[in-house]
């Protein structure tokens, strides 16, 4: 089983604490929990897509499971958001920058320990994207919310973006460390800009009709 270099063990704990403190902040904005309740969803958010991952490369046991290290960091984010959510709740923008810092490391991470594990590039790019979207959308599910990576701001294209330029890196030699940043940066940018600006996914045509007309799709 190939073994994470020092520089994607530093990325995933990276991720994994942005996601979990995110994902616990999420928590308490949408739904009133307790603390067993946030560190659930927190940890759910950071852990949830690598799990899905690790278990569809045949990565077992997932990585969260025989390193303690990742449920740690999980744990840290959401124990973060749970003591701090009220003074954090004067700064919102911050729930999206940990998104989107989560989002760009682990579209990275994940394709890449795709490609370690001797999977194509169009697998390693959707699996990539997977990891990056999957602990969201469990998390979105516990709570009863229509999963993020449906609706939200360019959400899913960002890491697809990320994890192809993983693999394009990776087939034109570039040096590992640069192809990273490259597609960490490019990640973050698109999901920031997709912010920022509103910009949205093409929408089917009668929802967008349905939009403009003030009224729901199928309504009388």
């Amino acid at each position: 089983m190939p073994e994470p270099s020092s520089l994607f063990l530093v990325l995933d704990l990276v991720g994994t604490f942005a996601f979990g403190l995110n994902g616990a902040l999420t928590a308490v904005r949408a739904v009133r929990v307790d603390l067993v309740g946030v560190l659930t969803l927190g940890m759910t958010t950071a852990l949830g897509g690598g799990i899905v991952r690790d278990v569809l490369i045949g990565s077992v046991p997932p990585a969260t499971f025989s390193d303690l290290k990742y449920l740690g960091a999980a744990a840290a984010g959401a124990l973060v958001a749970f003591f701090l959510s009220m003074p954090l709740e004067r700064f919102t923008t911050i729930i999206v920058v940990f998104d989107a810092v989560g989002l760009s490391v682990f579209c990275v991470t994940g394709a890449t320990k795709a490609l370690e594990f001797g999977l194509g590039g169009v697998q390693a790019v959707l699996l990539g994207a997977v990891t990056a979207v999957g602990g969201g959308t469990l998390r979105d599910v516990l709570i009863r919310r229509v999963p993020a990576v449906l609706v939200s701001d360019l959400y899913a294209v960002p890491a697809l973006v990320g994890a192809a330029i993983v693999v394009l890196a990776s087939y034109a030699g570039l040096g590992s460390l640069l192809g990273v940043l490259l597609a960490s940066v490019t990640c973050f940018a698109i999901r920031m800009l997709g912010v920022v600006f509103e910009l949205q996914v093409p929408s089917a045509l009668g929802r967008r009709r349905a939009e403009n007309d003030g009224s729901e799709p199928g309504g009388g």
